[in-house]
């Protein structure tokens, strides 16, 4: 098989039509038509459904798709391995981080230690709300992720790494004293919240809490920007419950003396270390693997 249809099809898929990715990849789009039609052909089943909105993937589509990127990363590595034989490390490596955790503050030490370690290992850093990490490491889009929850998800495996601990942070114009002591969810009845979006696991989990106790979580603003959450809570546009990393970084970059406590009962979720069960990580994956479950442990500090 032609490599070069396997790499076409992953363009069409993640542009979302042919016409979008004949561009991208400055073929003429009965060209690419063509390949993709060898492809179908080799396969025996059709990959994608064309509308007027595009394309969408088959059953039979989604696998070719998943296995389209492991086999070219596993050519990008076989490259980077061939290049540098009996040299450092080499190759790209995919790692996700969830926003909203100690995983989004990991970013720039996990960068800079790679960078350090391993020069030759290309990081690619993904900081995403809108797409699911567990699956687009089943789909060979990542290689590992560091998120919430400890599973089971049916095709990758979790490592529990760190359980992380929930801080309201408030301006002091909402009446919320100082103080060492945790804030009972009922004391923060009818507080504006300025929260994720429900799907979010952080979200998801303060909901729960609040439900729990049988108290009204009044969210007036749904934020996925975490320098803009932080200059909303520091204006006192509303408080907002957050692991304590973030917890953390809202005070630091807080021109008030805003009020951070930890909630009762107590809300807390797990940072797991996520990976593909189906396919090995590549020695360059290892090594930042590494470096992120390091970093992780000295969270715990």
């Amino acid at each position: 098989m032609d490599i070069r249809r396997l790499k076409s099809f992953i363009v069409i898929v993640d542009s979302g039509s042919i016409t979008r990715a004949a561009d991208i990849l400055h073929l003429a789009q009965p060209a690419l038509s063509q390949q993709l039609a060898a492809l179908e052909d080799h396969f025996g089943q059709k990959l994608l459904i064309r509308s007027q909105q595009g394309v969408t993937m088959t059953d039979a589509g989604q696998a070719v798709y998943r296995h389209a990127q492991i086999i070219l990363r596993q050519m990008e590595q076989a490259q980077s391995d061939v290049a540098t034989a009996g040299k450092s490390l080499a190759g790209r490596v995919s790692v996700g981080l969830v926003p909203f955790s100690s995983a989004a503050t990991l970013s720039v030490e996990l960068l800079a230690e790679t960078r350090k370690r391993h020069p030759g290992i290309l990081l690619h850093l993904t900081e995403s709300v809108g797409q699911t990490y567990s699956q687009m490491i089943m789909n060979g889009r990542l290689e590992m992720a560091l998120i919430h929850g400890v599973g089971p998800i049916k095709g990758v495996r979790f490592e529990p790494l760190l359980k992380e601990e929930f801080f309201v942070v408030a301006h002091p114009d909402f009446a919320i004293e100082a103080g060492d002591a945790p804030v009972p969810v009922t004391a923060l009845d009818g507080l504006p919240f300025l929260m994720p979006p429900a799907y979010n696991f952080v979200r998801r989990a303060v909901d729960t809490a609040f439900s729990r106790s049988k108290v009204e979580l009044k969210v007036v603003a749904e934020v996925e920007i975490v320098r803009t959450l932080s200059r909303s809570v520091d204006r006192g546009l509303g408080a907002t419950i957050m692991p304590k990393a973030i917890a953390d970084r809202l005070i630091a970059e807080s021109g008030e003396n805003l009020v951070c406590r930890l909630v009762s009962p107590r809300i807390e979720e797990t940072l797991s270390l996520c990976v593909s069960d189906q396919t090995p990580l590549s020695q360059p994956a290892v090594a930042v693997r590494d470096i992120l479950v390091e970093l992780t442990a000295r969270l715990k500090a």
